[in-house]
């Protein structure tokens, strides 16, 4: 059974190869940092006295296909559709001289993505926005968290903006869902290959 497995790998490996579109993990424009940590990525970008952070894990971030009758009229030979990885990502602004942190927890709403054509609308959304302590990697329950869903939109439009200056934007959104996507295919590979050294392993 173990033959059968690892050489069942060996062939879906040389598969999502071939399929894989980037090599190397594509940039995010606007002079983006980035550092990798496993399935965990943070963007960082410095302006005039902030730094501006965003982090989001691609674990889970492959939202569930919601059109499972459709898979079984597939011809064979049709492509599958392409997995499109839109992780929760977080927006962390630090203002230098102040001891604070904004956080802002945003989303791509499931219903949102792929309708191309609406020029107004979002491709992602804020969830909730609190204050944290710089510098601390354990944030506190206590802190006042701020939920979007009852927000005067007035203000929730402020708060895009503010985005939208430290280049946190459509744009961005879209060029994060096209890095995520890459990495969570680099990781899906490595782990198949991970997973036939360990079945290979007498």
């Amino acid at each position: 059974g173990d033959k059968a497995f690892a050489q069942f790998l060996t062939d879906e490996i040389k598969e999502e190869k071939k399929i894989q579109k980037h090599r190397s993990l594509p940039k995010v424009s606007g002079g983006w940092e980035l550092e990798v940590h496993g399935t965990e990525a943070k963007l960082v970008r410095k302006i005039a006295g902030e730094k501006i952070t965003v982090t989001f894990n691609i674990n889970n971030s492959i939202p569930p296909s919601a059109d499972d009758e459709t898979q079984e009229e597939q011809k064979p030979d049709e492509q599958e559709p392409d997995l499109t990885s839109t992780p929760n990502f977080v927006v962390e602004v630090i203002k230098e001289d102040t001891k604070q942190t904004l956080v802002l927890d945003c989303h791509y709403p499931e219903d949102e993505v792929g309708h191309e054509g609406e020029e107004e609308s979002d491709i992602f959304t804020i969830r909730e926005v609190s204050f944290q302590p710089t510098g601390e990697s354990d944030w506190k329950d206590t802190n006042y968290t701020l939920n979007t869903d009852s927000l005067d939109w007035a203000l929730y439009d402020h708060l895009m903006d503010f985005l939208a200056d430290r280049g946190v934007d459509n744009t961005f959104a879209d060029e994060l869902i096209e890095l995520s996507t890459a990495l969570e295919h680099q990781e899906y590979i490595k782990f198949l290959e991970d997973l036939k050294s360990f079945v290979k392993c007498q």
